[in-house]
Order: C-alpha cells, then structure tokens, then sequence
C-alpha cells in the first residue's frame, strides 16, 4: 500500500487531498514539527533532504510535491480526470503546478521568516533589530510582491472556477498550499475570487476526507 509521510500543517496536506480526489487507498506515517516548527530529523531517515511530503510506492520513494502529483496523475488517473487535455488548458495547468512553489511560496516563506524575526527562538536581545529590520523588508519589497501575486491570481480565477478551466486538476492542489498561506498571512484585501476558489475547495468532500486524515490545516496568520 502506498504510504505518506506526512507532516502536521505542512505541503503534505495536499498529497492526501489528491489521493482521497483519486480514491487511491494509502497509509500515513506521521510527524509532529519541532519547537523550531522544523520538521524532525526522523524524517532524513525516509529521505536525505528530511523534508514532507515524501510518498512510498511500491519500492519508488518520491519527495517535491509537485512530483509526487504529477506521479500520482500519471500513475492512478488513466480517464485523465485531473490533468485537462485541451491546449490552452494544458498549458495553465503546467504554468500553475509550477508557478506555486517557483513563485509564490518563495515571497510567502520570506514575510514568515521576517515576521519571525522578532519571536523566540531569535534571542530577546536582537529581536527588536529583528522587527526593525522585518518592517522594512515589507515596506520595501514584500507587500508589493505578495500584492502583485495576489492581484494577478485574483484576475485568473475572475473567468474561470479552477486554475487550469472549469474542472478541478492537480493545479488547483498544488496551489491549495501557497493559497491558504496567501489568504492567512498575507495582508491583501478584497479578494473575492481567490475566497470563492478557497471555499470550492472546502466543500470537496476528499477536501475533508483529507483533513479528517491529516489533522486541521488552519494555517495561522502573521
């Protein structure tokens, strides 16, 4: 049986989000974060890079998200159900299974490390530097950034329910991650078509499956 190394509130969600869509059965193998909110060293023993998700399959170990989605389609999707096969909408599909992680997350990661700067474990001596120097990196370049990103999604979902058309695909899961981080943390306002695609994906009962499986994936704000 397929198994998931799966980390609480992590990119893992959405691996057990597409093998509950794809109604694949699978065993999850669990790890908790540490205080650092690194994941343990336990899990170099899966793979070297001690990251999750990491899938096993039949000998195959496989880790990057996006790679394990684009396994999992290949592999357990032969009616094509999650990859679209119209021109256009292939080429969406590919544009967003990588724009997620290539970037979005990269800005979302950066304005958590800096709101970070300020909180224990920094030590309290230098964390008011830390917050100093964490608003300016916003004011001068993060909240542009995540602006523009915000912006730009916002306009690609105005016309269509799901990222790569009107049907669910493995684009819209590996976007669900950077997504809810973008509505957690981010900061931008009015952003109605990102909260409606947010709300889809809610409603999916494999969405909730998932979640029964994996524990909330209540991202905390800033």
């Amino acid at each position: 049986m397929l198994t998931v190394h799966h980390l609480n509130q992590s990119r893992s969600q959405r691996v057990l989000w597409a093998l509950e869509e794809l109604g694949v059965p699978y065993q999850i193998v669990r790890y908790q974060r540490e205080k650092s909110m690194l994941a343990p060293e336990s899990l170099k023993k899966v793979h070297p890079l001690g990251k999750s998700p990491v899938v096993e399959d039949e000998g195959l170990i496989l880790a990057e998200s996006g790679a394990i989605l684009e396994y999992l389609q290949e592999t357990y999707d032969p009616e094509q159900r999650f990859k679209p096969q119209e021109t256009n909408q292939k080429r969406d599909y590919r544009f967003w299974l990588h724009y997620a992680e290539g970037s979005l997350m990269p800005v979302l990661l950066m304005k958590l490390v800096m709101n970070s700067l300020g909180k224990p474990p920094v030590p309290f001596g230098i964390r008011s530097v830390g917050k100093l120097l964490a608003k300016g990196v916003d004011k001068a370049f993060l909240k542009q950034q995540i602006e523009n990103h915000a912006r730009f999604i916002e306009g690609e979902l105005a016309q269509k329910s799901w990222f790569a058309g009107n049907q669910l695909s493995m684009a819209d899961i590996q976007m669900s991650f950077p997504v809810f981080a973008l509505l957690a943390r981010g900061g931008v306002e009015n952003l109605p078509n990102l909260r409606a695609w947010k709300k889809r994906v809610e409603m999916r009962p494999a969405w909730q499956r998932a979640i029964v499986q994996g524990g909330p994936f209540d991202l905390p704000g800033s």
